[in-house]
């Protein structure tokens, strides 16, 4: 054993939970999908939802909002969109004869870029700048964007018309990539029923300044140096399998981490686990892979796991 002290439940426990019940209270998806999202938000990792359209992204990514009483935005990304429809721009005050900077939707607590593959990569650039920096660039002068500060975006990838690939720097920016499905009969007859009166709402059970102090704790969650080598050992793996074309870079390595401390801390234990890193490698590790024709990430993933030791 690595080490012998059993999960407890603690207030981090007990108020993850609370924020994944509420926003299960307005969206129809399944409890795990929702806990592997608060994963990514207390790991202070930005989410890539891919998905058909209407299945709830939206009302997902503003019910976390609403649950930590923290702002939300949403930017429709199309062809004409312009990086200054994201950052914002000066604007310029005849009256004062002073330019004056005028936040765009980019400075909210989580943002909803919807449809990013339909932005230009000119447009893209500007949204990577404030997932890699927290900060946006206008004019030569840096803004710093809200803190906590978490994209959800969302792609389409049926619909490849008018679409741009996003650019690999971009996609190593996402912590995890998810879906959330279709539901099954008795999850659209629930749907049907929570609608019935307009738009289900939740109320706040949290606050952004919880919600940092719930991602420091996360930070705090002890990884032994063998948990860290195991890590290190799936990514390293990647960088030599037969079906890959492209490993994993040093950044997934950090995100495979931090997400591994978040289960971890979801879990009531104080560290880390290999189970915890088993658990989330797959959503971590998979949309930063070049696969060759041959071969699928998820199959190069999984024979990975399966052949790399488990530290015991």
């Amino acid at each position: 054993m690595l080490l012998s002290e059993k999960p407890r439940v603690n207030s981090l426990v007990l108020d993850a939970d609370s924020l994944i019940k509420n926003v299960t209270n307005a969206v129809v998806t399944r409890e795990s999908t929702v806990r592997l999202l608060a994963v990514s938000l207390l790991a202070g990792g930005h989410l890539l939802l891919r998905d058909l359209p209407g299945v709830g992204k939206t009302l997902l990514a503003r019910s976390l909002a609403r649950s930590i009483l923290g702002s939300f935005k949403r930017i429709q990304f199309t062809a004409d969109l312009l990086p200054s429809d994201v950052t914002g721009s000066a604007v310029f005050r005849q009256a004062e004869g002073r330019f004056d900077f005028v936040p765009g939707p980019v400075f909210a607590n989580i943002l909803m870029a919807d449809e990013i593959n339909r932005a230009s990569p000119r447009t893209q650039s500007a949204l990577l700048e404030a997932m890699a920096e927290g900060h946006v660039t206008v004019d030569g002068q840096k803004h710093p964007l809200p803190d906590p500060f978490w994209v959800v975006a969302t792609q389409n990838d049926l619909d490849e018309y008018g679409a741009f690939p996003l650019p690999r720097a971009q996609m190593d920016r996402f912590m995890m990539v998810l879906g959330l499905g279709y539901p099954d009969l008795a999850g659209q007859v629930q749907i049907l029923e929570r609608n019935q009166r307009g738009d289900p709402t939740v109320d706040p059970v949290l606050t952004t300044d919880r919600l940092k102090e719930m991602q420091q704790e996360v930070k705090a969650v002890q990884v032994a140096p063998l948990l860290r080598e195991y890590i290190a050992r799936l990514v390293v793996s990647t960088h030599s399998h037969p079906g890959l074309e492209l490993g994993v870079s040093p950044r997934g390595a950090v995100h495979l981490q931090r997400a591994s401390q978040a289960w971890a801390a979801l879990d009531g234990s104080p560290f880390v686990l290999p189970e915890h890193v088993r658990h989330v490698a797959p959503l971590v590790l998979q949309h930063r892979l070049l696969p060759k024709s041959s071969a699928s990430s998820q199959e190069v993933i999984e024979d990975i796991l399966t052949s790399t030791p488990v530290p015991l």
